[in-house]
Protein backbone atom coordinates (compact mmCIF):
# COMPACT_ATOMS: atom_id res chain seq x y z
CA UNK A 1 0.00 0.00 0.00
CA UNK A 2 1.45 3.41 -1.25
CA UNK A 3 2.00 5.70 1.97
CA UNK A 4 0.74 8.88 -0.09
CA UNK A 5 -2.73 9.78 -0.70
CA UNK A 6 -3.73 9.78 -4.17
CA UNK A 7 -6.18 12.10 -5.85
CA UNK A 8 -8.36 10.63 -8.43
CA UNK A 9 -8.13 13.02 -11.83
CA UNK A 10 -7.12 16.03 -13.61
CA UNK A 11 -9.51 17.56 -16.23
CA UNK A 12 -8.61 19.98 -18.91
CA UNK A 13 -10.85 21.49 -21.37
CA UNK A 14 -10.26 23.97 -24.44
CA UNK A 15 -12.27 25.98 -26.70
CA UNK A 16 -10.12 27.57 -29.65
CA UNK A 17 -10.73 27.72 -33.00
CA UNK A 18 -8.13 27.85 -35.63
CA UNK A 19 -5.66 25.72 -33.20
CA UNK A 20 -4.52 22.31 -32.57
CA UNK A 21 -6.44 21.32 -29.35
CA UNK A 22 -5.57 18.09 -29.22
CA UNK A 23 -2.01 19.29 -28.87
CA UNK A 24 -2.82 21.88 -26.20
CA UNK A 25 -4.77 19.16 -24.20
CA UNK A 26 -1.42 16.77 -24.30
CA UNK A 27 0.78 19.40 -23.23
CA UNK A 28 -2.20 20.04 -20.27
CA UNK A 29 -2.28 17.06 -19.48
CA UNK A 30 1.41 17.21 -19.06
CA UNK A 31 0.95 19.47 -16.73
CA UNK A 32 -1.76 17.64 -15.09
CA UNK A 33 0.65 14.23 -14.82
CA UNK A 34 0.97 14.33 -10.69
CA UNK A 35 -2.63 13.72 -10.59
CA UNK A 36 -3.06 10.75 -12.44
CA UNK A 37 -0.72 7.94 -13.76
CA UNK A 38 -3.61 4.77 -14.80
CA UNK A 39 -4.48 6.01 -17.67
CA UNK A 40 -4.85 9.28 -20.51
CA UNK A 41 -7.39 10.07 -22.60
CA UNK A 42 -8.16 13.04 -25.09
CA UNK A 43 -11.48 13.68 -26.74
CA UNK A 44 -11.79 16.57 -29.88
CA UNK A 45 -14.78 17.83 -31.58
CA UNK A 46 -14.45 18.58 -35.44
CA UNK A 47 -17.62 19.97 -35.77
CA UNK A 48 -19.76 16.77 -37.22
CA UNK A 49 -18.29 14.57 -34.55
CA UNK A 50 -15.81 13.73 -31.13
CA UNK A 51 -12.99 11.63 -32.20
CA UNK A 52 -11.86 9.84 -28.39
CA UNK A 53 -8.09 8.47 -27.95
CA UNK A 54 -7.49 6.89 -24.52
CA UNK A 55 -5.73 4.33 -22.77
CA UNK A 56 -3.82 3.06 -19.86
CA UNK A 57 -0.09 4.14 -18.88
CA UNK A 58 1.57 7.68 -18.74
CA UNK A 59 0.48 10.85 -20.91
CA UNK A 60 3.95 10.24 -22.81
CA UNK A 61 2.86 6.82 -23.16
CA UNK A 62 -0.75 6.88 -24.44
CA UNK A 63 0.07 9.57 -27.38
CA UNK A 64 1.79 9.33 -30.59
CA UNK A 65 2.70 12.37 -32.74
CA UNK A 66 0.36 10.93 -35.19
CA UNK A 67 -2.51 10.06 -32.63
CA UNK A 68 -2.51 13.95 -32.05
CA UNK A 69 -2.15 14.73 -35.67
CA UNK A 70 -5.60 12.58 -36.63
CA UNK A 71 -7.38 14.46 -34.13
CA UNK A 72 -7.96 17.90 -35.77
CA UNK A 73 -10.66 20.61 -34.27
CA UNK A 74 -11.54 23.34 -32.13
CA UNK A 75 -12.70 22.18 -28.87
CA UNK A 76 -11.53 19.01 -26.54
CA UNK A 77 -11.15 17.63 -23.24
CA UNK A 78 -8.74 15.33 -21.79
CA UNK A 79 -7.80 13.52 -18.70
CA UNK A 80 -5.15 11.65 -16.50
CA UNK A 81 -6.71 9.12 -13.78
CA UNK A 82 -5.83 7.83 -10.47
CA UNK A 83 -8.90 5.29 -10.02
CA UNK A 84 -10.92 5.34 -6.50
CA UNK A 85 -14.51 4.64 -7.80
CA UNK A 86 -14.49 1.30 -9.99
CA UNK A 87 -12.79 -0.88 -12.21
CA UNK A 88 -8.70 0.40 -12.87
CA UNK A 89 -8.47 -1.21 -16.15
CA UNK A 90 -9.15 0.33 -19.95
CA UNK A 91 -13.24 0.38 -19.84
CA UNK A 92 -12.37 2.76 -16.94
CA UNK A 93 -9.91 4.87 -18.95
CA UNK A 94 -11.79 8.59 -19.74
CA UNK A 95 -13.44 10.52 -21.40
CA UNK A 96 -16.65 8.58 -21.52
CA UNK A 97 -18.39 8.73 -24.14
CA UNK A 98 -22.73 9.05 -24.60
CA UNK A 99 -24.41 9.71 -27.34
CA UNK A 100 -28.20 11.36 -27.66
CA UNK A 101 -29.67 10.73 -31.44
CA UNK A 102 -26.86 11.15 -33.26
CA UNK A 103 -24.93 13.57 -31.47
CA UNK A 104 -21.41 12.15 -29.21
CA UNK A 105 -20.76 13.52 -25.76
CA UNK A 106 -17.34 12.84 -24.16
CA UNK A 107 -16.93 13.46 -20.29
CA UNK A 108 -13.84 13.72 -18.32
CA UNK A 109 -14.66 14.10 -14.49
CA UNK A 110 -12.48 14.35 -11.36
CA UNK A 111 -14.20 13.28 -8.11
CA UNK A 112 -16.34 10.69 -6.46
CA UNK A 113 -20.41 10.25 -6.71
CA UNK A 114 -21.29 8.85 -3.23
CA UNK A 115 -24.65 7.95 -4.95
CA UNK A 116 -23.59 6.51 -8.17
CA UNK A 117 -24.57 2.87 -7.46
CA UNK A 118 -28.03 3.74 -7.08
CA UNK A 119 -28.26 5.65 -10.22
CA UNK A 120 -26.89 3.15 -12.19
CA UNK A 121 -28.79 0.59 -11.19
CA UNK A 122 -31.79 2.58 -12.08
CA UNK A 123 -29.73 3.19 -15.21
CA UNK A 124 -29.45 -0.22 -15.97
CA UNK A 125 -33.08 -1.23 -15.19
CA UNK A 126 -33.97 1.37 -18.37
CA UNK A 127 -31.66 -0.78 -20.36
CA UNK A 128 -28.98 1.64 -21.27
CA UNK A 129 -25.64 -0.13 -21.35
CA UNK A 130 -22.48 0.38 -19.36
CA UNK A 131 -18.79 -0.58 -20.24
CA UNK A 132 -17.53 -0.11 -16.75
CA UNK A 133 -18.80 0.06 -13.56
CA UNK A 134 -17.41 3.71 -12.64
CA UNK A 135 -19.42 6.73 -11.33
CA UNK A 136 -17.45 8.78 -14.51
CA UNK A 137 -19.03 6.85 -16.78
CA UNK A 138 -23.26 6.96 -14.93
CA UNK A 139 -22.87 11.01 -14.71
CA UNK A 140 -22.11 10.47 -18.64
CA UNK A 141 -24.99 8.31 -19.48
CA UNK A 142 -27.13 10.04 -17.22
CA UNK A 143 -26.11 13.16 -18.55
CA UNK A 144 -27.36 11.45 -22.13
CA UNK A 145 -30.50 10.36 -20.97
CA UNK A 146 -31.95 13.98 -19.17
CA UNK A 147 -30.64 15.72 -22.26
CA UNK A 148 -32.65 13.19 -24.48
CA UNK A 149 -35.70 13.64 -22.52
CA UNK A 150 -34.92 17.46 -22.18
CA UNK A 151 -34.22 18.27 -25.64
CA UNK A 152 -31.04 20.67 -24.75
CA UNK A 153 -28.04 19.61 -23.39
CA UNK A 154 -27.51 22.32 -20.54
CA UNK A 155 -31.02 21.08 -19.80
CA UNK A 156 -29.59 17.69 -19.25
CA UNK A 157 -26.14 18.64 -17.49
CA UNK A 158 -28.57 21.14 -14.88
CA UNK A 159 -30.53 17.58 -14.06
CA UNK A 160 -27.91 15.58 -13.74
CA UNK A 161 -26.36 17.90 -11.25
CA UNK A 162 -29.69 18.20 -9.19
CA UNK A 163 -28.69 14.05 -9.38
CA UNK A 164 -25.37 13.44 -8.08
CA UNK A 165 -23.93 13.56 -4.80
CA UNK A 166 -20.36 13.68 -3.78
CA UNK A 167 -17.78 15.99 -5.14
CA UNK A 168 -16.70 16.18 -9.04
CA UNK A 169 -15.37 19.12 -11.41
CA UNK A 170 -16.40 17.96 -15.01
CA UNK A 171 -15.48 18.72 -18.46
CA UNK A 172 -17.92 17.71 -21.49
CA UNK A 173 -17.56 18.34 -25.37
CA UNK A 174 -19.62 17.77 -28.10
CA UNK A 175 -18.59 18.34 -31.84
CA UNK A 176 -19.09 22.30 -31.34
CA UNK A 177 -19.40 22.95 -27.73
CA UNK A 178 -17.29 22.98 -24.59
CA UNK A 179 -18.99 22.56 -20.99
CA UNK A 180 -17.79 22.87 -17.75
CA UNK A 181 -19.39 22.15 -14.52
CA UNK A 182 -18.82 22.02 -10.70
CA UNK A 183 -20.56 20.33 -7.50
CA UNK A 184 -22.23 22.47 -5.10
CA UNK A 185 -19.92 22.44 -2.48
CA UNK A 186 -17.20 22.98 -5.05
CA UNK A 187 -14.87 19.83 -3.54
CA UNK A 188 -13.54 19.75 -6.41
CA UNK A 189 -11.49 22.52 -8.34
CA UNK A 190 -11.58 24.11 -11.40
CA UNK A 191 -10.60 27.72 -12.71
CA UNK A 192 -11.70 29.17 -16.18
CA UNK A 193 -9.04 30.49 -18.33
CA UNK A 194 -8.85 32.90 -21.41
CA UNK A 195 -6.73 31.75 -24.27
CA UNK A 196 -5.50 34.85 -27.12
CA UNK A 197 -8.79 36.69 -28.02
CA UNK A 198 -10.95 33.89 -29.01
CA UNK A 199 -10.00 30.89 -27.08
CA UNK A 200 -10.84 29.26 -23.38
CA UNK A 201 -9.69 26.49 -21.43
CA UNK A 202 -10.42 24.73 -17.89
CA UNK A 203 -8.39 22.81 -16.06
CA UNK A 204 -8.04 21.54 -12.55
CA UNK A 205 -5.10 23.33 -11.81
CA UNK A 206 -3.65 26.87 -13.28
CA UNK A 207 -0.18 24.91 -14.06
CA UNK A 208 -2.28 23.64 -16.81
CA UNK A 209 -3.24 26.97 -17.90
CA UNK A 210 0.57 28.12 -17.41
CA UNK A 211 1.80 25.71 -19.67
CA UNK A 212 -0.79 26.25 -22.74
CA UNK A 213 -0.04 30.08 -22.17
CA UNK A 214 -3.92 30.57 -20.96
CA UNK A 215 -4.69 33.60 -18.42
CA UNK A 216 -6.57 32.49 -15.09
CA UNK A 217 -9.76 34.18 -15.09
CA UNK A 218 -11.59 32.97 -12.12
CA UNK A 219 -12.58 30.11 -10.70
CA UNK A 220 -15.38 28.28 -11.85
CA UNK A 221 -17.96 28.38 -9.19
CA UNK A 222 -19.97 25.79 -7.09
CA UNK A 223 -22.91 24.59 -8.62
CA UNK A 224 -22.33 26.44 -12.26
CA UNK A 225 -22.36 25.64 -15.50
CA UNK A 226 -20.12 27.13 -18.25
CA UNK A 227 -20.63 26.85 -22.05
CA UNK A 228 -18.63 28.02 -25.14
CA UNK A 229 -19.54 27.69 -28.37
CA UNK A 230 -19.28 29.84 -31.59
CA UNK A 231 -22.36 31.67 -29.45
CA UNK A 232 -19.32 33.38 -26.73
CA UNK A 233 -19.27 31.71 -23.18
CA UNK A 234 -22.72 31.34 -21.05
CA UNK A 235 -22.96 30.75 -17.45
CA UNK A 236 -25.87 29.34 -15.64
CA UNK A 237 -26.68 27.96 -12.51
CA UNK A 238 -26.87 24.32 -12.59
CA UNK A 239 -27.74 23.73 -8.92
CA UNK A 240 -27.48 25.69 -5.70
CA UNK A 241 -24.65 26.14 -4.27
CA UNK A 242 -24.21 25.19 -0.90
CA UNK A 243 -21.64 25.80 2.09
CA UNK A 244 -18.27 25.97 0.50
CA UNK A 245 -16.77 22.94 1.05
CA UNK A 246 -13.18 23.14 -1.07
CA UNK A 247 -10.66 20.06 -0.73
CA UNK A 248 -7.81 21.23 1.84
CA UNK A 249 -5.98 18.34 0.59
CA UNK A 250 -5.43 20.45 -2.64
CA UNK A 251 -3.17 22.69 -0.04
CA UNK A 252 -1.27 20.18 1.80
CA UNK A 253 -0.58 17.74 -1.31
CA UNK A 254 -2.17 17.30 -4.12
CA UNK A 255 -1.82 20.27 -6.36
CA UNK A 256 1.91 21.48 -7.69
CA UNK A 257 3.40 24.27 -5.49
CA UNK A 258 3.52 26.21 -8.66
CA UNK A 259 -0.37 26.54 -9.17
CA UNK A 260 -2.51 29.27 -7.57
CA UNK A 261 -5.45 30.00 -5.62
CA UNK A 262 -7.11 33.00 -4.73
CA UNK A 263 -4.11 34.99 -5.46
CA UNK A 264 -1.18 32.69 -3.59
CA UNK A 265 0.83 29.86 -4.72
CA UNK A 266 0.10 26.24 -3.25
CA UNK A 267 4.36 26.90 -2.79
CA UNK A 268 3.68 29.46 -0.33
CA UNK A 269 0.96 28.06 1.55
CA UNK A 270 2.85 24.91 2.39
CA UNK A 271 6.39 27.57 3.13
CA UNK A 272 3.87 28.98 5.72
CA UNK A 273 2.50 25.47 6.83
CA UNK A 274 6.23 24.74 7.67
CA UNK A 275 6.96 27.89 9.47
CA UNK A 276 3.09 27.25 11.72
CA UNK A 277 4.41 23.81 12.14
CA UNK A 278 7.85 24.65 13.73
CA UNK A 279 5.82 27.00 16.13
CA UNK A 280 3.28 24.23 17.63
CA UNK A 281 6.13 21.90 17.49
CA UNK A 282 9.59 23.09 17.82
CA UNK A 283 12.48 20.61 18.49
CA UNK A 284 16.42 21.31 19.15
CA UNK A 285 18.33 20.02 16.39
CA UNK A 286 21.15 20.44 13.95
CA UNK A 287 19.30 19.87 10.66
CA UNK A 288 16.45 20.06 8.97
CA UNK A 289 15.00 17.56 5.73
CA UNK A 290 12.57 17.00 3.67
CA UNK A 291 10.82 13.97 2.19
CA UNK A 292 10.94 15.53 -1.66
CA UNK A 293 9.49 16.78 -3.14
CA UNK A 294 6.08 17.09 -1.94
CA UNK A 295 7.69 18.16 1.64
CA UNK A 296 9.89 20.51 0.50
CA UNK A 297 8.28 24.12 1.49
CA UNK A 298 7.23 23.00 4.60
CA UNK A 299 10.58 22.07 5.78
CA UNK A 300 12.26 25.24 4.62
CA UNK A 301 9.35 26.90 6.54
CA UNK A 302 9.78 24.88 9.14
CA UNK A 303 14.04 25.60 9.20
CA UNK A 304 13.69 29.24 8.74
CA UNK A 305 11.02 29.40 11.63
CA UNK A 306 13.54 28.14 13.96
CA UNK A 307 16.94 29.39 12.39
CA UNK A 308 18.10 25.83 11.53
CA UNK A 309 19.93 24.97 8.65
CA UNK A 310 17.73 23.20 5.83
CA UNK A 311 19.72 20.41 3.91
CA UNK A 312 19.23 17.91 1.36
CA UNK A 313 19.33 14.33 3.15
CA UNK A 314 17.22 12.63 0.93
CA UNK A 315 17.45 11.91 -2.39
CA UNK A 316 14.58 10.81 -4.87
CA UNK A 317 14.50 9.11 -8.07
CA UNK A 318 12.36 11.13 -10.03
CA UNK A 319 12.13 8.45 -12.90
CA UNK A 320 10.41 5.60 -10.62
CA UNK A 321 6.73 5.93 -12.19
CA UNK A 322 3.56 4.06 -11.95
CA UNK A 323 4.32 0.88 -14.24
CA UNK A 324 2.09 -2.38 -14.84
CA UNK A 325 5.01 -4.60 -14.16
CA UNK A 326 4.41 -6.03 -11.08
CA UNK A 327 7.70 -6.53 -8.58
CA UNK A 328 9.17 -9.47 -7.15
CA UNK A 329 8.58 -9.42 -3.43
CA UNK A 330 12.65 -9.21 -3.17
CA UNK A 331 11.67 -5.70 -4.51
CA UNK A 332 8.93 -4.62 -2.41
CA UNK A 333 10.98 -5.69 0.37
CA UNK A 334 13.12 -2.96 -0.92
CA UNK A 335 10.11 -0.60 -0.32
CA UNK A 336 10.77 3.12 -0.14
CA UNK A 337 14.31 2.82 -1.88
CA UNK A 338 12.91 2.30 -4.89
CA UNK A 339 12.43 6.03 -4.38
CA UNK A 340 14.34 7.55 -2.04
CA UNK A 341 18.10 7.25 -1.04
CA UNK A 342 19.83 9.09 1.73
CA UNK A 343 22.66 10.94 1.89
CA UNK A 344 25.10 9.97 4.57
CA UNK A 345 27.69 12.64 4.34
CA UNK A 346 24.97 15.20 5.11
CA UNK A 347 23.08 13.13 8.04
CA UNK A 348 25.78 11.19 9.77
CA UNK A 349 26.20 12.73 13.08
CA UNK A 350 23.55 14.67 12.83
CA UNK A 351 19.98 15.60 14.89
CA UNK A 352 17.48 15.52 11.93
CA UNK A 353 14.10 17.02 11.52
CA UNK A 354 12.86 14.91 8.61
CA UNK A 355 9.11 17.04 7.11
CA UNK A 356 6.84 15.37 5.39
CA UNK A 357 3.45 17.03 3.29
CA UNK A 358 1.28 14.42 6.10
CA UNK A 359 1.63 11.19 7.57
CA UNK A 360 -1.32 8.76 5.91
CA UNK A 361 -0.35 4.84 6.96
CA UNK A 362 3.07 4.91 8.27
CA UNK A 363 4.93 2.65 6.40
CA UNK A 364 7.41 4.91 4.49
CA UNK A 365 7.75 6.81 7.49
CA UNK A 366 9.47 4.24 9.41
CA UNK A 367 11.44 2.90 6.10
CA UNK A 368 12.50 6.53 5.91
CA UNK A 369 13.34 7.09 9.82
CA UNK A 370 15.21 3.48 9.53
CA UNK A 371 17.45 4.69 6.29
CA UNK A 372 18.46 7.62 7.91
CA UNK A 373 19.58 6.09 11.01
CA UNK A 374 21.53 3.23 9.30
CA UNK A 375 23.02 6.46 7.55
CA UNK A 376 24.26 7.61 10.67
CA UNK A 377 21.64 10.38 12.19
CA UNK A 378 21.77 10.14 15.41
CA UNK A 379 18.14 11.66 16.01
CA UNK A 380 15.17 11.96 13.93
CA UNK A 381 12.62 13.85 15.05
CA UNK A 382 9.62 13.87 12.57
CA UNK A 383 7.16 16.80 11.72
CA UNK A 384 4.30 15.85 9.32
CA UNK A 385 2.52 19.32 7.96
CA UNK A 386 -0.84 18.37 7.86
CA UNK A 387 -3.05 17.21 10.65
CA UNK A 388 -3.45 13.55 11.45
CA UNK A 389 -5.16 12.36 9.11
CA UNK A 390 -8.09 9.58 10.82
CA UNK A 391 -11.39 9.57 8.62
CA UNK A 392 -11.35 7.84 5.19
CA UNK A 393 -12.55 10.27 2.05
CA UNK A 394 -15.25 9.84 0.14
CA UNK A 395 -15.18 12.46 -2.67
CA UNK A 396 -12.14 11.74 -4.92
CA UNK A 397 -9.06 10.68 -2.66
CA UNK A 398 -7.98 7.10 -1.79
CA UNK A 399 -7.55 6.94 1.78
CA UNK A 400 -9.82 4.07 1.54
CA UNK A 401 -11.02 2.24 4.86
CA UNK A 402 -10.40 3.61 8.57
CA UNK A 403 -8.07 0.84 9.18
CA UNK A 404 -5.39 2.12 6.66
CA UNK A 405 -5.03 4.93 8.81
CA UNK A 406 -2.25 5.37 11.71
CA UNK A 407 -3.76 8.28 13.18
CA UNK A 408 -7.28 6.32 13.63
CA UNK A 409 -5.46 3.43 15.43
CA UNK A 410 -2.68 5.48 17.71
CA UNK A 411 -1.60 7.97 19.95
CA UNK A 412 0.68 10.75 19.31
CA UNK A 413 3.24 8.05 21.26
CA UNK A 414 2.10 5.03 20.07
CA UNK A 415 2.87 6.70 16.63
CA UNK A 416 6.10 8.02 17.30
CA UNK A 417 7.17 4.25 18.53
CA UNK A 418 5.48 3.08 15.33
CA UNK A 419 7.80 4.90 12.80
CA UNK A 420 10.69 4.62 15.00
CA UNK A 421 11.36 8.67 15.30
CA UNK A 422 12.64 10.68 18.51
CA UNK A 423 9.86 12.30 18.30
CA UNK A 424 6.54 12.90 16.03
CA UNK A 425 4.70 16.11 15.48
CA UNK A 426 1.54 17.29 13.09
CA UNK A 427 0.19 20.61 12.32
CA UNK A 428 -3.33 21.60 14.02
CA UNK A 429 -6.15 21.94 11.82
CA UNK A 430 -6.28 25.56 13.19
CA UNK A 431 -3.01 26.19 12.43
CA UNK A 432 -3.52 24.71 8.54
CA UNK A 433 -6.85 26.84 8.33
CA UNK A 434 -4.55 29.60 9.54
CA UNK A 435 -2.18 29.56 6.26
CA UNK A 436 -4.78 29.21 3.56
CA UNK A 437 -6.67 32.06 2.20
CA UNK A 438 -10.34 33.00 3.36
CA UNK A 439 -12.96 29.71 4.85
CA UNK A 440 -14.37 27.28 3.71
CA UNK A 441 -13.31 23.98 3.52
CA UNK A 442 -13.51 20.24 3.58
CA UNK A 443 -11.79 18.88 6.26
CA UNK A 444 -13.72 15.70 6.80
CA UNK A 445 -10.45 13.62 7.06
CA UNK A 446 -8.95 15.53 9.89
CA UNK A 447 -12.10 15.81 11.56
CA UNK A 448 -14.63 13.42 10.28
CA UNK A 449 -17.39 16.13 9.33
CA UNK A 450 -18.09 15.47 5.87
CA UNK A 451 -19.85 18.32 3.96
CA UNK A 452 -22.32 15.80 1.49
CA UNK A 453 -24.20 12.72 3.28
CA UNK A 454 -22.57 9.50 2.79
CA UNK A 455 -24.57 6.04 1.93
CA UNK A 456 -24.30 3.87 5.03
CA UNK A 457 -23.44 1.24 2.11
CA UNK A 458 -20.59 3.31 1.40
CA UNK A 459 -19.39 3.74 5.22
CA UNK A 460 -20.49 0.74 7.36
CA UNK A 461 -17.57 -1.27 6.47
CA UNK A 462 -14.88 1.47 5.90
CA UNK A 463 -15.27 3.05 9.56
CA UNK A 464 -13.29 1.50 12.79
CA UNK A 465 -16.32 -0.45 15.29
CA UNK A 466 -17.58 2.55 17.00
CA UNK A 467 -17.20 5.45 14.69
CA UNK A 468 -19.78 7.08 12.28
CA UNK A 469 -19.34 9.84 9.98
CA UNK A 470 -20.46 12.94 10.72
CA UNK A 471 -22.70 14.61 7.69
CA UNK A 472 -23.02 18.05 8.02
CA UNK A 473 -25.85 18.45 5.18
CA UNK A 474 -27.92 15.80 3.75
CA UNK A 475 -28.60 14.97 0.43
CA UNK A 476 -30.96 16.66 -1.64
CA UNK A 477 -34.64 15.50 -1.76
CA UNK A 478 -34.35 15.55 -5.62
CA UNK A 479 -30.93 13.75 -5.56
CA UNK A 480 -33.34 10.33 -3.86
CA UNK A 481 -35.96 10.92 -6.85
CA UNK A 482 -36.30 7.90 -9.01
CA UNK A 483 -35.52 8.64 -12.38
CA UNK A 484 -38.30 7.89 -14.40
CA UNK A 485 -40.00 10.65 -11.55
CA UNK A 486 -37.77 14.06 -12.34
CA UNK A 487 -40.11 16.25 -13.86
CA UNK A 488 -37.87 17.89 -16.90
CA UNK A 489 -38.79 20.81 -18.43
Amino acid sequence: MDEKIHEECGVFGVWAPGRDVARLTYFALRALQHRGQESAGIAVGNGSTVLVRKDLGLVTQVFTDSDLSAMPGKVACGHCRYGTAGAKGWESAQPHLSVVDDVVLALAHNGTLVNFEALRRELIEMGIPFRSNTDSEVAAKLIGYFTQRAGRLRSGIAHTMRMLEGGYAMVLVRENALYAFRDPHGIRPLVLGRLGDDGWVVASETCALDIVGATLVREIEPGEIVRVSDDGIRSERGRVPGARANCIFEHVYFSRPDSVVRGSSFYLMRHNMGRRLARETPVDADLVISVPDSGTPAAEGFAQELGIPFGTGLIKNRYVARTFIQPTQELRQMGVRLKLNALPDVVRGKRLVMVDDSIVRGTTSRQIVRMLKAAGATEVHVRSASPMVAWPCFYGIDTGSQDQLIAAQMSLDEIRAHIEADSVGFLSVEGLLACVPEDGYCTACFTGDYPVEIPRSWWEERFLPGREPNNLEAASEASRTPLAEVPVE
